[in-house]
């Protein structure tokens, strides 16, 4: 049996929202509470639909007690998409994916249709520059001439054409 729009409402009130930007937005993991409240015997399902070259595509199923499935949602995400998808695009990306099947399920709505963490991420990737800047590279030059290093070899495609990303993988790697 499914959920009445009462009960839908009632549980969307309980929902903690964060504020971004002057919106509010439910996470998912509060989207899944509210989901296993509503339906304690419903379930969840996550299916990787592609995955090649750094990118994965996920489709997450929301099914009520009954097997019946309520909505459906994706996402995709790449392993270069930030700083975080290093180790983690698969995992953020069904999160994402569950996030939205329960949106579309109307659990987490009545702010905005995304989760915060979606959203943080979109803002991180607009922000995040497409090259370093000067004083970026002048400080990777540095540091490879305090140890020693030739900046040419250890950066072979040039320290101008690293990302925001590429960056801080390389100071993490000089600093170790």
């Amino acid at each position: 049996m499914s959920f009445t729009y009462e009960q839908l409402v009632k549980v969307n009130k309980g929902i903690k929202t964060v504020d971004i930007k002057g919106k509010d937005y439910a996470q998912v993991n509060d989207r899944v509470k509210a989901f296993r409240e509503l339906c304690p015997n419903g379930s969840i399902t996550t299916d990787i639909l592609e995955m090649e070259n750094g990118v994965v595509t996920m489709k997450a199923t929301v099914y009520d007690e009954d097997g019946k499935v309520l909505s459906t949602g994706l996402a995709q995400e790449k392993e270069s998409g930030s700083f975080i998808n290093k180790t983690s695009y698969i995992e953020n990306c069904e999160t994402s994916a569950v996030g939205r099947a329960l949106g579309f399920a109307g659990i987490g709505v009545d702010g905005s249709m995304c989760s915060a963490e979606e959203l943080v991420n979109a803002i991180n990737n607009q922000n995040k520059p497409d090259k370093i800047t000067l004083k970026e590279q002048k400080i990777l030059m540095g540091m490879c001439e305090d140890r020693g290093l030739d900046a040419k070899t250890v950066f072979p495609n040039g320290i101008e054409n690293l990302t925001g990303e590429q960056y801080l993988e390389a100071v993490k790697r000089l600093t170790k």
